[in-house]
């Protein structure tokens, strides 16, 4: 039987006074694989900085559980940010930016210790970033920077990883690889996957939420065109090339009317964008 992890009750969340989410349930259970699909603006983000305790709800709660299903203060959770959040001029290595993973597990003052260090060389090989240590992060590619700053959300050995948009660092060559990882890394604890490339996520995941202003959860990843259309409110066209299939939206017009009775323009970001 599978054990939840994580248990959102009615949540809703916003800024600014300002409603973006609402009626939100969900449970992450141990070594789910989850992915969260959704339209720009309708609160993916929101959802995981709840999660991660970034923003504080408006209503509802969030439960964190023990192996024995008693609640807890907190989870240990690994993080990989969106590209854009990171600043590459930063100096620091790679090893540093593994080792920073750890800082929860030392006091302020103290130093890592050296079965912190034995550690992080653990990951770096696992990562494959062998020869890079000391390289700054301003110096590495996408990819390389892609897996040093997943290293850094795996080594303190969490409860759930965290990603989000984790394709916009790379190009296709390494989306393979990427997948490689998070297999291998799912066999330990669970993943929660941010994208709006639809098909790569549900060729990858085990089960799908997908959210827009609230949330819809399905079991499994093998969805309809039909589900995700309503849950969307555009109908998406199903495609698929190479070993990675992408979804890309069909033609629609279930927009708004401006004062001249046309559709009014929008940029709808449900698909993989080709």
């Amino acid at each position: 039987m599978k054990k939840p992890i994580i248990e959102i009750r009615n949540l809703a969340a916003g800024y600014d006074g300002n409603t973006v989410l609402h009626d939100v349930n969900l449970t992450i259970y141990e070594r789910d694989f989850l992915g969260i699909i959704g339209p720009n603006g309708g609160g993916k983000t929101t959802l995981i900085k709840c999660i991660l305790g970034l923003l504080k709800p408006t209503a509802g709660e969030i439960v964190y559980l023990n192996r024995n299903g008693n609640s807890q203060t907190g989870l240990s959770v690994g993080y990989l940010p969106q590209y854009s959040s990171i600043d590459r001029k930063f100096p620091i290595s790679v090893e540093e930016v593994i080792l920073s993973g750890l800082n929860v597990q030392k006091s302020l003052i103290s130093r890592f210790s050296k079965a912190h260090h034995e550690k992080v060389k653990s990951v770096v090989r696992r990562m494959g970033l062998e020869g890079l240590e000391k390289r700054s992060i301003g110096q590495l590619s996408g990819g390389q920077l892609q897996r040093a700053l997943l290293g850094r959300a795996i080594v303190s050995d969490p409860s759930v990883v965290i990603l989000d948009e984790p394709s916009t660092y790379i190009d296709k060559q390494f989306e393979a690889r990427l997948y490689q990882l998070l297999a291998e890394i799912n066999r330990e604890c669970a993943i929660v996957l941010v994208s709006h490339d639809i098909g790569t996520v549900l060729q990858q995941v085990k089960t799908i939420a997908c959210v827009n202003e609230t949330l819809d959860y399905h079991p499994s990843s093998e969805v309809t065109g039909e589900w995700l259309e309503k849950h969307f409110h555009c109908p998406i066209e199903l495609l698929g090339h190479g070993s990675l299939p992408h979804r890309i939206l069909a033609t629609h017009s279930h927009l708004p009317k401006d004062e001249n009775g046309d559709n009014e323009n929008h940029n709808c970001c449900c698909g993989s964008g080709h």
